[in-house]
């Protein structure tokens, strides 16, 4: 969430680029991890599964752009109850799966919106890294939620060419968020990347999850204070003063 990708599209939503962000459509579809990982029945059990393994990155991504959540309604099921390890030296193993490997979810937000997200393990067609937010004066295409860098893409309303934004900014990747840490502990401000924040985002998908169980909508006891992008122009090689 801290790469400059996101943050670049971050910062032209809260400039008003596409007004008042309204609704979102977030989607992962791939056939799933066992044709690469070596190893991959955690991926299909308790603690797995598209929500649980891809989730955090799209739900997050929402999260910094709408706020906190509400309320969750979630549908979904798995395709298979077995699968078969592709790679690696237990290549042909098969292995139950517990979990379901495709989940649908309408989340609503405390200051308004919604966001349909879509994550599964079981189409043979992959679509990956798609995040689309829409408000009155346009949609904003964001970049992929599983990796630092990326375009945004502006459609205006009024039917005028998109924009591409380029990200703009840093390529310290992982690091960000260490560094972020050390730079708010020194200047006695929340950090970005909170455990707040990371409690909220599990806590709406246990309550995904919990919907799809109990056939009904579920809501988010918790909230977070979504904090500001990095601005324009962050530099991680700096002195932290």
């Amino acid at each position: 969430m801290l790469g400059a990708g996101h943050q670049t599209a971050r910062r032209a939503i809260e400039d008003g680029r596409i007004g008042v962000p309204a609704t979102a459509l977030a989607l992962f579809q791939s056939p799933g991890p066992e044709s690469w990982h070596p190893a991959p029945e955690f991926l299909y059990r308790a603690g797995g599964g598209p929500l649980l393994d891809i989730g955090p990155y799209y739900l997050t991504q929402l999260v910094q752009v709408f706020g906190p959540i509400r309320k969750v309604t979630g549908s979904g099921g798995r395709a298979r109850e077995t699968r078969v390890i592709g790679s690696g030296p237990r290549a042909g193993t098969e292995f139950a799966v517990t979990v379901p490997t495709t989940v649908t979810a309408l989340v609503e937000f405390a200051r308004g919106g919604s966001a349909q997200v879509v994550l599964t393990f079981d189409s043979a067609v992959e679509r990956v890294g798609f995040v689309e937010v829409s408000g009155p004066l346009g949609t904003a295409v964001l970049p992929d939620p599983n990796r630092f860098d990326g375009v945004t893409t502006l459609h205006p309303a009024d039917a005028a060419e998109p924009a591409e934004l380029a990200a703009d900014g840093h390529s310290a990747t992982r690091g960000t968020g260490v560094l972020d840490l050390a730079r708010a502990i020194r200047a006695g401000v929340p950090e970005r990347a909170s455990g707040e924040l990371a409690y909220h985002v599990l806590d709406a998908m246990l309550a995904i999850d919990e919907s799809l169980t109990r056939g009904r909508s579920v809501d988010v006891s918790s909230s977070v204070e979504v904090p500001p992008p990095l601005p324009a122009g962050w530099e991680p090689s700096g002195r932290t003063l």
